[in-house]
């Protein structure tokens, strides 16, 4: 059986693809692995990032190292897909023409034929999960039409597409006949999804469909653009019990100066009267947010009432980057890169060094409260889970001190928090194994 190893980086949009793919490939009679080092196959296919710098430095140091193990004998060929190749195809053709070919972010079906399988159409919803089998991804939609001054997407992806309701449903049945428990929903802006196929914003309506569909326990929600959301969508999210009370929404910045040169389209007071919404409706939603420094012109006061936004809000999850001039966007084509890297770097710091701080308040008020979680794994002597506010690779775990009694992989337990550090929960499980759905 021929053997292909499928590495995947940047975010959880090119998980899906790569799954996808795989998925493809395994009809045809092919074994796949992920990000494997130690395969025998003999085939890599690489599915890259081309969003950031530190991503697109990834992404060429893995096909560098991908060709240096071809030159050695240890593979024979090498395929580069996804972000990086759609937008340098050109370029990485001149610079590593070792590889054997490069293919764009929509190009499967190129990709399934030159590997020598057949592209089956009745594939198209079918998975390899590269994730534990208990949890996927649920992409919704492809492309962005916000273009953010700062972001390339638009330049790699395209115009945003919805996937169309119905295959939506259909990919998370076969998921959940699979034996996943937990969908994570997500797309560039989940909240614009519906808009170009249906003509209005239908996330509250797939939302409600996604709770329908027996085995699907938690539903979570990504990557929602805070600009006109919806406010059915808040309704549903209060409503269903399925739906974690979890939301990620980039906010990127507060100052009205730095949104604007964003183009972000819409104001500090819009963002803080969105969050007030949510957590009047939701009160134990947890929010999770990224911010961008460093972007030009972010003068000392634009900071400074950033750090203060931070401070104010308490974001249960937070992350910060440091702005990396992107060709061909707004920010590259018509502005300065005037922040020096020192100053940008401080600036992450500072950030992350307030959100320590309420990060750690946050987590020990939790102390004594009794969690539904859902075990990932194990590692050593604790059993690792999630409670619903916290999504999979990016956010916190409970750590729970394995004793007689054995805790299984996707599994619900209910579990008392006992201790908390800045960025992870201990607990102990209760009597109980809360294994009932919803």
């Amino acid at each position: 059986m021929k053997q292909i190893n499928v590495i995947t980086l940047g975010c959880a949009k090119n998980r899906v693809d790569s799954e996808h793919l795989s998925a493809q490939l395994a009809a045809s009679g092919y074994k796949v692995v992920f990000d494997s080092d130690r395969t025998d196959a003999k085939v890599v296919v690489i599915n890259t990032c081309g969003f950031i710098g530190d991503a697109k430095q990834e992404s060429i140091d893995t096909i560098l190292r991908a060709v240096a193990a071809k030159q050695a004998g240890r593979i024979e060929q090498v395929f580069v897909i996804g972000c990086l190749s759609e937008r340098y195809a050109d370029e990485l053709r001149q610079e590593i023409p070792e590889v054997d070919r490069y293919f764009g972010v929509k190009d499967w079906e190129g990709i399934v034929r030159t590997l020598g399988a057949e592209y089956r159409n009745d594939c198209r919803i079918e998975r390899q999960l590269s994730t534990p089998k208990h949890y996927a991804y649920l992409k919704i939609g492809e492309g962005c039409n916000w273009r953010c001054g700062y972001c390339a997407i638009p330049l790699i992806r395209g115009k945003y597409e919805s996937v169309p309701f119905e295959q939506v449903i259909a990919e998370a049945q076969r998921l959940a006949e699979s034996g996943v428990k937990e969908l994570m929903v997500i797309a560039q802006d989940t909240t614009y999804y519906g808009i170009d196929l249906y003509g209005r914003r239908s996330l509250a309506e797939l939302l409600e469909a996604l709770c329908r569909i027996d085995g699907i326990e938690w539903v979570r929600l990504h990557y929602a653009y805070p600009t006109d959301f919806p406010d059915d969508v808040i309704e549903v999210m209060s409503r269903e019990k399925k739906i974690c009370k979890y939301l990620d929404i980039p906010l990127q910045h507060i100052s009205d100066n730095q949104l604007s040169l964003m183009h972000r389209r819409h104001t500090k007071t819009q963002a803080l009267e969105l969050l007030d919404r949510l957590r009047k409706a939701i009160p134990d939603i947890a929010i999770r947010t990224t911010l961008l420094v460093g972007y030009p012109n972010e003068s000392a006061q634009d900071f400074e009432e950033l750090k203060e936004f931070v401070r104010r809000q308490r974001f249960d999850r937070l992350g910060v980057f440091a702005y990396s001039e992107e060709e061909g966007t707004f920010s590259a084509d018509k502005l300065t890169d005037n922040i020096p890297q020192r100053v940008k770097e401080y600036r992450v710091d500072e950030i992350m060094r307030i959100q320590s701080e309420i990060s750690l308040a946050n987590n020990r008020a939790r102390i004594g409260r009794i969690e539904r979680v859902i075990i990932d794994g194990r590692s050593g002597e604790y059993y690792i889970g999630r409670s619903q506010y916290d999504s999979p690779e990016v956010d916190e775990e409970i750590l729970i001190k394995a004793d007689s009694r054995r805790m299984l992989r996707g599994r619900f337990y209910d579990v008392r928090i006992t201790a908390a550090d800045e960025y992870d929960l201990y607990g102990e499980r209760t009597e109980t194994p809360k294994i009932q759905t919803l």
